[in-house]
């Protein structure tokens, strides 16, 4: 009787343990975003004042989880207070909204230096040397649960949202690529077709914009992005979200393979041009790509 007992009170303690978190997340998530945030978020992120009102009631829920579940640490004499943490969470959650998603459930810690931070680099040369290098770097996603990132940038990507360059949205989208098993430009997409589909257009869009880097053509999408198909990703979401009206008119395939993905459409919350943009190159059809997205 007594081993019964013991067996009961065990087992309940278990199940209580087990439960707590989801018990304390759920009443951080009953209670509404204060409004200081709510301000924030509207004088540091133009595009949250264009928001349908349920996108903004969903993104004050995953703000708020974002805000519960990560650590943030400053670095460098870095201070975090509410606008650090509520300018890099409302901007990193936006990649998540109508989305099903456990909030980027790797990613543990957010490290935030006042500007551009130095971090060491071995490189090889061809015959196998290496050597110690430091690379200056505006923001990095690694693979250990943690991201860094550079307040100046992240502050001057979010309030010149169209001029996308914005570091927030470059490394999250980088741990969401990460979520598939590995950091390759493909997502979890969930079915085969869907990552045939996104893989022919990906890789031709992606062989096409290491022409525009090499021969320096102008173009919707940084360069930066011909580096690799990870980086391609990561720089196509920057301009899905900050240049919609661009990349739908320039890549309308690879617009509609990221709206289909992220589900929502930025052109919503922004007006179109008022000028033609510059003699971009837009989608090729047939070309080679050069990355794999599997």
């Amino acid at each position: 009787m007594e081993a019964l007992i013991w067996t009961a009170v065990t087992a309940a303690a278990l199940f209580a343990a087990w439960r707590l978190p989801a018990w304390r997340l759920g009443k951080v998530l009953r209670q509404p975003l204060p409004q200081a945030h709510c301000d924030i978020l509207q004088a540091n992120i133009p595009v949250y004042r264009h928001m349908a009102p349920e996108l903004k009631q969903q993104l004050h829920r995953l703000v708020q989880q974002f805000l519960y579940q990560k650590k943030f640490v400053g670095c460098a004499g870095q201070e975090i207070d509410d606008e650090v943490r509520l300018t890099i969470a409302g901007q990193a959650c936006m990649l998540l909204l109508n989305r099903h998603s456990r909030v980027y459930p790797g990613l543990e810690t957010v490290l935030v230096y006042p500007s551009a931070f130095m971090v060491p680099r071995k490189q090889v040369d061809e015959a196998g040397v290496v050597t110690e290098a430091r690379q200056d770097l505006l923001g990095e996603s690694w693979g250990d649960g943690r991201v860094v990132l550079s307040w100046d940038h992240v502050l001057h990507g979010a309030r010149h949202w169209n001029e996308g360059q914005n570091v927030v949205l470059h490394e999250f989208a980088h741990q969401l690529d990460s979520e598939s098993g590995s950091n390759n430009g493909a997502p979890w997409l969930g079915d085969r077709a869907r990552y045939r589909r996104w893989s022919e257009v990906l890789s031709r869009d992606f062989a096409n914009l290491r022409v525009d880097a090499l021969y320096r053509q102008q173009s919707v999408l940084d360069h930066y992005g011909a580096s690799s198909p990870a980086e391609f990703f990561a720089v196509a979401t920057e301009a899905f979200f900050a240049k919609p009206w661009d990349m739908a008119e320039r890549h309308p395939q690879l617009f509609e393979e990221f709206h289909g993905y992220y589900r929502v459409d930025p052109r919503e919350w922004q007006a179109p041009p008022e000028r033609e943009p510059a003699h971009y190159h837009g989608d090729v059809h047939g070309g080679q790509g050069y990355g794999q997205w599997q």
